[in-house]
C-alpha cells in the first residue's frame, strides 16, 4: 500500500490560510513551483500583481483574474497599441472586473487613446497612479476623466496637465477624496477653484511646488472634509494664505508647508489657533526662527505626534517649550538647524519619552551627551539621522546598541568620530535595517565583520568613500547579511575583483553603486551579474578598467536592470549595443564619456533601445551628430534627455 501524501489530506481552505501568512515575494514564488496544486492557489488567491516583463503582461493577466491592484509601473514598452491588443478579446478580459488599482508611474508611451481604452475597461478602479508621466497633457487627463469612480489619483509630475485638463478630472471625477498635482507646473489658481467646488470629498490634496498663490488657500480652506493638504515650496503663498485656514477645514490632520519662503511665524500662529486636532506639521526651512509666541500655540494640541522645523534657528529654551507642550510626539525634524546643543536635547527628551523618529542632520554641536540622554529616555527610537554630527563617538554608539534595541535605521555619514569599537556597540541594535557609513573613514573591515555578525536583517548600507573596508569585510558581510537589496560601495579602493565574486552571493541584491571602484575588472562584474539576478539599478561610474567582456556578461545575465550609469568606462560599439538591445527592461541610462564607442555605435544602441528607454544622459556634443530621425523617435516615445 503506498504511503498517503501529506499534501492529499491538505484542503484548499487550508492551503489558502498557509499561502496567506507568507511574508515575501521569495516565498511566494518557492510555494508557486512545489506543484501544481500550491500554483493553483496562487493564481486564485493572488490580489496584487507587479509586472515585471511585457512580454509576459498577456499570459499572466489571463492566468491571474483575481486582481485588485495592477502595477506596470517597471514595464517598459506599454504603449496604446500594446492595450489595444491586450483588450481585444472578450475571454482576455476578466482580470479587469475586479481590479480596484492601477499603477502606470513612468508609463511614458502610453497615451490618451491607450489610457483612454484601460480605464474604460476596469470599471471598478478607484485608485490610478500615473505620476512622472512627465509628457502627459489635458488629452491624457481628459482619458483619466472617464473613470468615474475614481477615489484616489497620483499625477505628480504631469507636466503638460493644465487648467483644463484639471477642471475635466473634477468634473468627470466628482468621488476624488486623494490626489496629488505635485510638479504639475501648469495648474494655477483658476483649476484649484474649480477643484475645490467640484470635488467635494477630498480628504487629501497635494499641491506642492505649484505657483498658486494665496487666492487658492482661499478656495481649499473652503473644503470641509479636508485631512492633509501639503502644499511645500509653493513660491507666492504667504501669511494671508494661511490666515484662510484660521477656523476652516475642521478635520484637517496633517499640514505641510515646508520651503514655502514668503511665510512667517504668523502663519504657524494660524495654523495653531485653528486646528487643536492637528497630527503632523511640517515647516521645514520656512522660518528662519521660532518665537515663542509661536511654540506656546502648540500647547492645545494635544495630538500633535510630529513636528519637522528643519532649517530653523532655535534655542535651549524653544526645545524645552516643545518638550513641555509636545508629550505625544512621536517624530522630530531638527535638520539643519542654528542653536541646537546637548542641554536643548536633554530638555527635549526628558518631555517626549516616546519619541521614534529623530533626524539631527547637520546639528554640529551635538555631542555624546546629547545622544546618551535620547537613548536612555527614548528607548523605542526606530530612526535616528545623524549625519556630519562629527561629534559622536563610540560612547553615543554603546548607549544606542544597550538601550534601544528595536532601531531599524540609523545615518552616521561623515561622522568622523564612528570607528570600529563604535560598530561593535552598535551591533547590540540586531533589528537595524538601514545603516548609513559614508564617509566615515576610520572604520575597518573588523567593523563591519561586527555589523554582519549580528546584524543580519539590514536591507540597506551604504558605504560610500569608506576607504577603510576592503574584501575581507565584504566577505564578512556576504556571509551574515543575506537580505542585503541596496549596497553603495563608491570610492571604496580597497575592494577588488575577489569582493565581487563575495558580493555575487547576495542573491536578494537589487541596487548596487560601485562608482570609482578603480581596481575592479570585468571578472569581478561578471561574478556580479552571475550572481545577483535581481539587479535592478547599477552605478559603474569611473569603473574604468571594465571592458566589453564585463558587460557582455551583464547583457547575458542581468535582464531585470531598470537602470545603468556606465559613464567613463572602457566600452566599445559592439559592448554598449549588447547591454542597450539585451537588457529588455532598461529604462534609465548614463552615457558619458565613453571614448570608445563611436557615433554609430551610439546610434545603433540607441535604435536598439529605443521602445523602451525613458531617459538618457548623453555627452552635449552627440546632440549635433546624431541624426535627427534617431532623436525624435526616442523624444516621441517618451524619452527624456540630460545632456552634459
Amino acid at each position: 500500500m503506498s504511503p498517503i501524501s501529506l499534501l492529499s489530506v491538505l484542503t484548499e481552505d487550508l492551503l489558502v490560510r498557509v499561502y496567506t501568512g507568507l511574508g515575501s515575494d521569495s516565498d511566494r514564488k518557492t510555494w508557486r513551483i512545489v506543484c501544481k496544486d500550491f500554483l493553483r492557489v496562487d493564481l486564485v488567491t493572488r490580489r496584487s500583481l507587479r509586472i515585471l516583463r511585457f512580454e509576459f503582461l498577456q499570459r499572466l493577466l489571463f492566468k491571474y483574474t483575481n486582481l485588485d491592484s495592477l502595477d506596470l509601473s517597471v514595464c517598459p514598452r506599454i504603449e496604446d497599441g500594446a492595450i489595444s491588443l491586450l483588450l481585444s478579446r472578450p475571454e482576455w478580459l476578466n482580470w479587469t472586473r475586479c481590479l480596484t488599482r492601477l499603477t502606470l508611474s513612468r508609463a511614458t508611451g502610453l497615451r490618451h487613446s491607450g489610457l483612454e481604452l484601460l480605464l474604460r475597461a476596469c470599471p471598478r478602479l478607484e485608485a490610478v497612479d500615473v505620476s512622472y508621466c512627465w509628457g502627459y497633457g489635458d488629452m491624457e487627463a481628459s482619458a483619466i476623466s472617464c473613470a468615474k469612480g475614481l477615489r484616489e489619483l497620483r499625477m505628480d509630475k504631469c507636466l503638460g496637465v493644465t487648467d483644463v485638463g484639471l477642471a475635466k478630472i473634477a468634473v468627470g471625477c466628482g468621488k476624488l477624496e486623494r490626489l496629488s498635482l505635485k510638479w504639475c507646473m501648469e495648474i494655477s489658481d483658476l483649476g484649484v477653484e474649480l477643484l475645490c467646488k467640484k470635488c467635494l470629498d477630498l480628504k487629501s490634496l497635494d499641491v506642492s511646488y505649484l505657483k498658486l498663490t494665496s487666492e487658492s488657500l482661499r478656495s481649499i480652506a473652503s473644503m470641509p472634509k479636508l485631512e492633509v493638504l501639503a502644499m511645500s515650496g509653493c513660491p507666492f503663498v504667504d501669511d494671508v494664505g494661511l490666515q484662510f485656514l484660521e477656523n476652516r477645514c475642521p478635520l484637517l490632520q496633517v499640514i505641510d508647508i515646508s520651503r514655502c519662503e514668503f511665510l512667517t511665524s504668523s502663519s504657524l500662529q494660524s495654523v495653531a489657533r485653528g486646528h487643536n486636532g492637528l497630527l503632523q506639521l511640517n515647516a521645514g526651512y520656512c522660518l528662519s526662527r521660532l518665537p515663542a509666541t509661536v511654540l506656546h500655540c502648540l500647547k492645545d494640541m494635544k495630538n500633535l505626534n510630529t513636528i519637522r522645523i528643519d532649517g530653523a534657528r532655535v534655542s535651549d529654551s524653544s526645545l524645552e517649550i516643545i518638550s513641555s507642550n509636545c508629550k505625544s510626539l512621536v517624530e522630530i525634524g531638527l535638520s539643519k538647524c542654528v542653536g541646537v546643543t546637548d542641554m536643548g536635547i536633554m530638555q527635549l527628551v526628558s518631555g517626549c519619552v516616546d519619541l521614534k523618529i529623530v533626524n539631527l542632520t547637520c546639528c554640529r554641536s551635538i555631542t555624546d551627551v546629547a545622544i546618551s540622554a535620547l537613548a536612555k529616555s527614548c528607548w523605542k527610537l526606530v530612526c535616528l539621522k545623524l549625519e556630519s554630527c562629527d561629534k559622536v563617538t563610540e560612547k553615543s554608539l554603546n548607549q544606542l546598541g544597550s538601550c534601544c534595541l528595536g532601531l531599524e535605521e540609523i545615518d552616521l555619514t561623515d561622522c568622523s568620530g564612528v570607528d570600529d569599537k563604535g560598530l561593535k556597540y552598535l551591533s547590540g541594535c540586531s533589528e537595524l535595517l538601514c545603516l548609513k557609513l559614508g564617509l566615515c573613514t576610520n572604520i575597518s573591515d573588523k567593523g563591519l565583520a561586527y555589523i554582519a555578525c549580528n546584524c543580519t536583517r539590514i536591507s540597506e548600507l551604504d558605504l560610500y568613500r569608506c576607504t577603510g573596508i576592503g574584501d575581507e569585510g565584504l566577505a564578512a558581510l556576504t556571509n551574515g547579511c543575506k537580505k542585503l537589496m541596496k549596497l553603495n560601495l563608491s570610492y571604496c579602493n580597497g575592494v577588488t575583483d575577489r569582493g565581487m565574486h563575495y558580493i555575487g552571493h547576495l542573491k536578494e541584491l537589487s541596487d548596487l553603486e560601485m562608482r570609482g571602484l578603480i581596481n575592479i575588472t570585468s571578472v569581478g562584474l561578471t561574478a556580479v551579474a552571475a550572481g545577483c539576478k535581481r539587479l535592478a539599478e547599477l552605478d559603474l561610474k569611473h569603473c574604468e578598467k571594465i571592458d566589453d567582456s564585463g558587460f557582455w556578461a551583464l547583457a547575458y545575465y542581468s535582464r531585470n536592470m531598470r537602470q545603468i550609469n556606465m559613464s567613463y568606462c572602457a566600452v566599445s560599439d559592439v559592448g554598449l549595443c549588447m547591454v542597450m538591445g539585451n537588457l529588455t527592461r532598461l529604462q534609465d541610462a548614463k552615457l558619458v564619456h565613453l571614448t570608445k564607442v563611436t557615433v554609430k555605435g551610439f546610434e545603433l544602441a540607441l535604435r536598439a533601445c529605443s521602445v523602451r528607454i525613458r531617459k538618457l544622459k548623453l555627452n552635449s556634443r552627440l546632440r549635433l551628430v546624431l541624426s535627427s530621425e534617431t532623436l525624435e523617435t526616442l523624444h516621441a516615445r517618451g524619452c527624456m534627455f540630460r545632456w552634459d
